[in-house]
Formats: C-alpha cells, sequence, structure tokens
C-alpha cells in the first residue's frame, strides 16, 4: 500500500477469534475454537491487514516447512474488499515463498471462485487435468 494507504500489515499470525471472525465474515467455512487453537500455532508464515487497529484480512502457509507449502485462509472483510488488500496479502506470502521456501518444493493453493485470477498474478497455475484437488471435509 502507499504511504497514504489506512491499511497496515503486521506478520503475525492472528488471535484465535480474530481468525474466527475473518473466515465467517468472507465466506470461508467456520472452524471451531479447539481445531484453531491446535492448528494456528503450526502456521509458517501468517500475515494480517489492519485498518487503524482492526484486523481486516489475513492469509497463512501451513506445511512441513521443506518439502510441501500450502497457502490457506485467504480472508479479507467484506467492507474492505475491492480495496487491492487481497494483493497485498499475496504479495507477502510471495515474498516469503521467494526469501525461504526451497526450489524442489511444491507451493498449492485451492482457489474458490474468481480467487484463481488473484492467485494467477503471483504465478499459481491450474494443474488439472494432470492433477485434481481433493478433500475429505469432516
Amino acid at each position: 500500500m502507499t504511504a497514504a494507504s489506512p491499511y497496515t500489515t503486521r506478520l503475525a499470525i492472528p488471535s484465535i477469534a480474530t481468525y474466527q471472525h475473518l473466515r465467517v465474515a468472507a465466506g470461508l467455512s467456520a472452524k471451531t475454537t479447539a481445531a484453531a487453537a491446535r492448528g494456528l500455532p503450526n502456521s509458517l508464515f501468517a500475515v494480517q491487514v489492519l485498518h487503524g487497529d482492526e484486523v481486516v484480512g489475513m492469509g497463512r502457509i501451513i506445511g512441513d516447512g521443506g518439502c510441501f507449502f500450502q497457502v490457506v485462509d485467504i480472508a479479507v472483510l467484506p467492507a474492505h474488499q475491492g480495496k487491492g488488500l487481497g494483493k497485498l496479502i499475496m504479495r507477502e506470502i510471495r515474498q516469503f515463498i521467494d526469501r525461504g521456501v526451497p526450489e524442489s518444493a511444491y507451493v498449492s493453493l485451492i482457489a474458490d471462485g474468481q480467487a484463481q485470477d488473484l492467485y494467477a498474478q503471483f504465478g499459481f497455475k491450474h494443474t488439472a487435468p494432470a492433477s485434481v484437488g481433493m478433500a475429505l471435509k469432516r
């Protein structure tokens, strides 16, 4: 963001309450407090976007730290969407990837809807038909 932007970034894992709020408000699935408490500390990288003191966006990378990395939890509150915050989050994530992810690593994500257009700007490509994403929801 520019020097005059009302948004700043914080490279830190969000609190459980903030994480849960952002996911639901941005239209992602809800996560229980127990799941968030177990999962968040295992983040390899996390970025938050703040508007003043309010966290209005986030993104994380999870994985084993060497071979496999997954971009997850890209979320921006609806009132702040359309202002380039998804790009801001992805720029921070891409910088982390470029600085610290081994060349042989596999970095993946699941793109919902038109989010694929955002991710393509940062070098992510469709894997189909060679491979397709699959999930087991609990």
